[in-house]
């Protein structure tokens, strides 16, 4: 365990309330604080958890059935690492604080849980997701959405095309979204019409939170808001039908915004690390790749490195005023 992990094994309090989110409590072993027995029992342990990993899967609005999907890739990755590995469900803020109070190895994370996972409990980001319908492979677009109708046109420029949202209503995902809230805000912030997240009011006319890609674009198709912003991949079903994609047009997209990927956690030695990845990679082979896909619609897993993958993000949030 690295330093810097034992001195942050407090912070779940404070990661909380920085999130604003609900932990769910994920269970296992809790850590001793006693730092004598720890060292009388950390050989012992380490060798343990070499043997039995944890993986965090997070539920999706667009994942059914997640637990018999999650046990049988965990059944899969055992077989092929030649290490147990245990499956488990939970939001996005529970597998942060399970890898930090050691309860979890692995996890399925967005971006911005990702950079919490780093700042938490040393764990870093060595894999991405890839779709079919995410405009950079392992990256995609955060969009702005209006009517079909809408006399909103996108013009030559972002700053021309974002000059008319001025005094709109406008409908963000959630204040903890990536593409529904961070990386627009961000682009506010960048073309010098906001100065940062709290200080929106003088722009707008009207902010709403949906608090999911579905209610914020249907406060469009409804006629309670102007514009609303999202993920590209929103804009297909589960999320929305056909008949109110039907309604909607791309007003402005912002490129680069990290996929999803999955995080391990410093405890993980090297050789147990690589054999983890080398077993996730096999589910890119044709005779697998049903089992990934059945999990998020994700079509491939590649390797990304934490720090390059992630800065998009990091950029994103210090423009807005958020901490990671």
């Amino acid at each position: 365990m690295s330093v810097s992990k034992k001195c942050l094994l407090g912070a779940g309090a404070t990661f909380v309330a920085l999130t604003g989110l609900a932990v769910s409590t994920l269970g296992g072993i809790e850590p001793t604080n006693a730092n004598s027995i720890y060292n009388q029992q950390a050989p012992r342990l380490l060798a343990r958890r070499q043997k039995e990993l944890t993986m965090v899967f997070p539920s999706r609005s667009d994942s059914t059935d997640l637990q018999n999907k999650a046990n049988a890739v965990a059944a899969f990755l055992s077989k092929e690492s030649g290490i147990r590995v245990k499956a488990q469900i939970g939001d996005d803020t529970a597998a942060v604080e399970a890898l930090r109070a050691n309860r979890a190895d692995v996890a399925f994370l967005s971006s911005r849980p990702a950079l919490k996972a780093e700042q938490l409990a040393n764990a870093r980001l060595h894999l991405a997701e890839v779709r079919e319908n995410y405009s950079g492979r392992f990256t995609y677009h955060s969009v702005f959405v209006v009517p079909k109708d809408s006399p909103l046109q996108t013009k030559n420029n972002a700053k021309s095309t974002l000059e008319q949202l001025r005094g709109k209503r406008m409908a963000f995902t959630s204040p903890t979204s990536g593409s529904g809230f961070i990386f627009p805000v961000g682009e506010l912030v960048k073309q010098g019409f906001v100065p940062n997240r709290d200080r929106m009011d003088g722009f707008f006319g009207q902010m709403t939170y949906g608090g999911n890609y579905s209610k914020a674009l249907q406060a469009v198709v409804r006629g309670q808001a102007d514009v609303a912003v999202v993920s590209e991949y929103a804009l297909f079903p589960p999320y929305i039908t056909a008949e109110e994609r039907s309604k909607l047009r791309v007003l402005h997209r912002i490129s680069g915004v990290p996929a999803h990927g999955i995080v391990i956690d410093d405890d993980v030695n090297a050789v147990v690390r690589e054999k983890l990845i080398n077993a996730m990679l096999k589910l890119n082979q044709p005779q697998n790749n049903q089992l990934l896909r059945s999990l998020y619609n994700s079509t491939e897993l590649v390797r990304v490195d934490h720090n390059r993958h992630l800065a998009p993000v990091k950029d994103a949030l210090k423009r807005v005023g958020i901490e990671p």
